[in-house]
């Protein structure tokens, strides 16, 4: 077997890795509200996410599309194996730090920001598709604000609607509704976070010669969703820990609210073919709620740490990846 083939294999498994640790690192999330209000036990939760995932996975292919072309060029992308496996490695690294540490950091950022800072290393800064990078970072930055926005005008409804019922009834019927709503949450997010793996391997099958086009190869689509549903399986506690618990004190009402919205926030961007965090969108949709909800409730605390992680992501994944591109050039 030739080195160029011998790379290629290592970087699907090393997308579908990224693929399983995606899957126990950001269904946290996913599935953080409603058990932490007891709506679902922890079983049937990691379950329900497991199975809506996939599904979630298999409905789209837009933004795997847009990882494929938008940050450099596939189809002049020199050294584009080391390039690929470099970011990949980068990204597994960080994402598994910041599991570890119960920290729910973005793994878009650190896919994305892997691609850039090895791409950098490999042909410097010309190397990088600015129109589609910047597209993509701005989708990144925006979307938490809009969450945020969103979460607080939801809950702000919601509270209007219901200033006149019994909370202890309204709270019982609102843990139904979230089984719905976590169900939901778990969908949109194998939308958007498994196509990232997709747009990975596709891109380095363009640039191994071995794909004439942007076109995501059914089995390159099939097997990021199996491993984004095995990797949901495990589940990820700590980081439901920090999302269920460490941001306010969440209800079945206020579960239900930062659900909808970050659910319609993570379709609307992939229904427009963006790559978004949804570890910042469901994060910033509970501390919308929580803000609506009551100021003073939120743990600010635990929101500023979350956003310092969500800052230095992406020049650290950076950064390493191109150390690591270094690395393997010398190795290979």
């Amino acid at each position: 077997m030739d080195t160029l083939f011998i790379l290629t294999i290592l970087i699907v498994i090393g997308a579908l890795a990224f693929d399983f640790i995606n899957g126990f690192h950001d269904t946290a999330n996913a599935i953080a509200t409603s058990v932490s209000t007891k709506a679902l036990k922890p079983r049937q939760a990691i379950l329900l996410a497991a199975t809506m995932n996939f599904i979630g996975a298999m409905t789209f292919t837009g933004v795997a599309k847009t990882i494929t072309k938008d940050i450099v060029d596939p189809f002049t992308l020199g050294n584009g194996s080391l390039v690929i496996l470099a970011a990949l490695l980068s990204a597994i690294f960080w994402n598994l730090l910041t599991w570890y540490y119960g920290i729910p950091s973005s793994s878009s950022h650190t896919l994305i920001g892997s691609i850039a800072g090895a791409a950098i290393a490999s042909a410097g800064f010309g190397a990088l598709n600015y129109a589609g990078f910047l597209k993509i970072l701005q989708a990144l930055i925006i979307s938490p604000v809009l969450a945020f926005v969103l979460g607080y005008i939801v809950y702000t409804i919601i509270k209007v609607l219901f200033r006149n019922h019994n909370l202890t009834k309204t709270n019982k019927r609102f843990r139904i509704y979230q089984i719905l709503t976590a169900a939901l949450q778990s969908y949109s997010h194998g939308t958007n976070d498994a196509q990232k793996a997709m747009g990975i391997i596709t891109l380095a099958l363009i640039s191994n010669k071995y794909l004439t086009t942007t076109d995501i190869p059914f089995w390159v689509q099939a097997s990021c969703a199996i491993a984004m549903g095995l990797g949901t399986s495990i589940g990820g506690w700590k980081i439901i820990k920090t999302v269920g618990g460490g941001i306010m004190k969440i209800r079945p009402v206020n579960g239900v609210a930062a659900d909808l919205t970050s659910a319609a926030i993570i379709f609307g961007a992939t229904y427009v073919h963006l790559p978004v965090s949804t570890t910042h969108v469901i994060s910033s949709s509970i501390l919308g709620v929580g803000a609506s909800h009551r100021v003073k409730g939120v743990k600010w605390g635990t929101a500023q740490r979350m956003l310092i992680t969500w800052v230095i992501t992406l020049p650290i994944s950076a950064t390493i990846a191109a150390l690591l591109y270094f690395l393997l050039n010398l190795i290979f």
